[in-house]
């Protein structure tokens, strides 16, 4: 099984169309099992897209309206093969788009999972945050896969801590199965007693520490949107398992060594 994971930083990129086409040929080229995507805009004024344009899509909140220019339905649309989906909302960005989390699957989605983790939920602030997960056959198994994004361990008013609990809260009606957790934490794993080890004394399994065949892992290597100072290579994306696995690698893609740079965050990619 592959897996991977990116912050696609959608509709704040230049050439965006031309880095949807570049991710859908890098997806095409390594046939990813499932895709979690964060980050990922539509504009507001752009028109709805119609029902037949969205058979393989499985709501994961009754009310989220897929438009046109909708960045998972444009890869979607691009994509080689049949790709189950879904997108969830979570709040306002620039003023002009819909930002939210999708998850790509090769296999048909048998339900769907969301929920705030931020206590706020001002769809105008930047600060209220969403999960959104899928359950899917893969392997003969049927597993959750959450595509999330989360704020900062230091945040005044919406503290990573907190958003973390409320994400334990909301899977744990899914933990009978499998669950992956894939996604932009907003935390480094080189800071001890702040977000990545709340995490792991969760009994979470970070599967870059347990893959067989690992790189250096950074997915972010400058200042970027939420890190304006950063001057570090950080880690701080991850793909994270509910139960304890092997990976046969684990690889950080879609950096202009393996694939191209189509995001400010570099992607990771897991093969199970």
């Amino acid at each position: 099984m592959k897996l991977l994971t990116l912050n696609t930083h959608g509709w704040h990129e230049e050439h965006q169309l031309d880095k949807i086409g570049q991710l859908a040929r890098f997806i095409h080229e390594h046939r990813f099992d499932v895709i979690a995507l964060q980050e990922v805009n539509q504009s507001m004024q752009e028109a709805p897209v119609t029902a037949e344009g969205l058979v393989h899509f499985t709501a994961a909140e009754h009310d989220a309206v897929i438009k046109r220019d909708n960045y998972a339905y444009l890869l979607q649309q691009q994509l080689d093969e049949t790709y189950y989906w879904t997108w969830a909302p979570t709040h306002m960005s620039a003023r002009k788009y819909d930002e939210g989390v999708a998850l790509l699957s090769r296999t048909p989605i048998l339900k769907t999972v969301s929920g705030h983790v931020s206590a706020g939920r001002d769809y105008a602030s930047f600060r209220t945050r969403k999960i959104a997960g899928i359950l899917t056959e893969t392997g003969g198994e049927k597993t959750w896969f959450v595509s999330g994004h989360f704020g900062w361990w230091h945040d005044g008013e919406e503290p990573f801590r907190q958003q973390w609990d409320r994400a334990e809260a909301i899977l744990q009606s899914c933990r009978s199965n499998p669950v992956f957790m894939m996604g932009d934490l907003n935390n480094a794993d080189s800071v001890r007693g702040e977000g990545y080890d709340y995490v792991m004394q969760h009994g979470w399994c970070d599967l870059y520490e347990k893959a067989e065949r690992r790189d250096e892992g950074y997915t972010v290597f400058k200042a970027i949107a939420g890190w304006e100072n950063n001057t570090e290579s950080l880690r701080i994306d991850y793909i994270l398992s509910s139960v304890p696995v092997r990976a046969k690698s684990s690889t950080v893609v879609l950096n202009g060594k393996t694939g191209p740079v189509v995001s400010d965050h570099f992607g990771v990619a897991v093969e199970l």
